[in-house]
């Protein structure tokens, strides 16, 4: 059963502590890898967490769907799964494995049946801020480096965020327009971190995917690489979907 939708803004002294003995497994997006959750897996890893971060090639929906799949099914026991941006889209159509608890999404697309990233940016709203994102090339996509930090990480670090458009992944044209089929959210809890400032999805896009996926929602002032800049705050909300989960 989905939970009922609420927001929670994220105060200083909120945590959960309880360790429920369920995995975290990580996702990342779209041009980053793995590595950016280093805050994340080590505040979780602090309290006790079993931790997997999943290195994703980017390059197709069902070859990440696939790789995220192997990363659960050598967990052990059940999982919360965790996707930031187009890792949404991965652990919307991978979280229907049995092992899956529970889905987190932080800033993250959260498509319903036949919805890819391709079809949830197609028309974006008047003023809405636009992603950088140049001409695709060979069939892969890559940000603006000059960019970057401004879209994707405004409240990273100055070196941090020069470092990650200089390491940029290449993003699959298939990654981009792969199609959910059976959405996870429509039978597992869901839990959504808004990134307030957020300039690559817009955070009323958001509230409307977490809304429509009955959500428990908090929303946290942040870029689109809040996971990198906020790293506690992200892991309280991981802790309470690990705790909350049935």
């Amino acid at each position: 059963m989905n939970t009922t939708a609420s927001t929670q803004q994220h105060s200083q002294g909120t945590t959960v502590t309880a360790n429920s003995g369920k995995t975290i497994v990580l996702v990342h997006g779209g041009f980053v890898d793995g590595s950016g959750w280093a805050g994340v897996h080590k505040a979780l890893t602090g309290k006790g967490y079993q931790v997997m971060v999943v290195q994703n090639p980017t390059k197709s929906l069902a070859e990440d769907v696939a790789v995220t799949k192997a990363a659960i099914d050598s967990a052990s026991g059940e999982v919360v799964l965790v996707g930031h941006s187009y890792g949404g889209v991965v652990i919307t159509e991978a979280g229907t494995h049995p092992k899956v608890s529970s889905l987190v999404y932080i800033t993250a697309f959260a498509p319903d049946q036949g919805e890819s990233v391709s079809s949830l940016i197609a028309n974006p709203p008047p003023g809405a801020p636009v992603p950088p994102i140049l001409p695709p090339k060979d069939g892969y996509l890559f940000l603006d480096r000059d960019q970057f930090a401004a879209s994707f990480a405004a409240d990273v670090e100055a070196d941090t965020a020069v470092f990650m458009a200089d390491s940029q992944v290449p993003w699959g044209l298939e990654a981009l327009t792969g199609a959910v089929t059976e959405p996870a959210w429509k039978s597992k809890p869901s839990f959504y971190l808004v990134a307030a400032e957020d300039k690559m999805i817009p955070p009323p896009a958001q509230r409307a995917m977490a809304g429509r996926a009955q959500a428990q929602v908090t929303e946290v002032p942040g870029s689109h690489a809040i996971y990198v800049s906020k790293p506690v705050e992200v892991a309280e909300l991981i802790q309470q979907a690990a705790a909350s989960a049935k």
